[in-house]
C-alpha cells in the first residue's frame, strides 16, 4: 500500500515542478487550437495533452521498473 503512496506523492512532485518551470503556461503551447469569434470561444490544448501524457507514459514506466 505504500509503495502506491509513494508513487502517487512521485507524480504530484513531478506535476508542482513542470508546473513551476512553466510558470502557468503549461496549457498555452503553440499547437494548441484556440477559435475566438464575437460570442464564442474554443480551446482544444492537443500539443499540451501530447506533452503530458508522454511525460506521463515516462514516468509511470520508470516507477514500474523500480517497484517491480
Amino acid at each position: 500500500m505504500y509503495k502506491i503512496f509513494f508513487a502517487i506523492g512521485i507524480v504530484f512532485i513531478i506535476l508542482g515542478v513542470l508546473a513551476f518551470l512553466f510558470k502557468g503556461n503549461l496549457f498555452q503551447l503553440p499547437g494548441d487550437i484556440v477559435v475566438k469569434k464575437e460570442n464564442f470561444s474554443f480551446y482544444f490544448p492537443i500539443t499540451s495533452m501530447i506533452l503530458l501524457s508522454v511525460m506521463l507514459s515516462l514516468v509511470f514506466t520508470i516507477l514500474s521498473k523500480i517497484f517491480k
